[in-house]
């Protein structure tokens, strides 16, 4: 879901409580016993913070890639919660958004975004 500062910061504050706004927030829910064998989840993306942060760094297009990877990468199990762990994933979704733009889904990859 594509979502703005306003409501992702509601969000934040309900389930985390960090009462401020953040670029992604990735819900993982576990496989239904009988029904599914793999977890499904939903993705919020901050559209107001993509569009900030990519119009300052002059690559919208990657940032909004970024968020959507950063949070598939959440729905995997990753976690940022120590420098090491937020460097992994952050190499992670740049070979995710290498990929992307090696198969012409994605701008050129400049002057890429080294944190969120």
């Amino acid at each position: 879901m594509l979502v703005d500062d306003e409501s992702i910061t509601q969000t934040n504050r309900e389930y985390f409580g960090k009462n401020r706004p953040t670029d992604v927030i990735s819900f993982r829910y576990e496989p239904i016993p009988g029904e599914a064998d793999e977890f499904t989840g939903d993705l919020l993306i901050n559209v107001d913070r993509a569009v900030k942060e990519g119009t300052a760094r002059g690559k919208l297009d990657y940032e909004l890639a970024l968020y959507i990877a950063h949070g598939f990468d959440h729905l995997t199990g990753a976690e940022d919660d120590t420098p090491e762990k937020h460097k992994k994933m952050r190499a992670t979704e740049t070979a995710w958004l290498r990929a992307a733009h090696a198969k012409g889904l994605l701008a050129p990859l400049l002057n890429q975004p080294t944190e969120t």
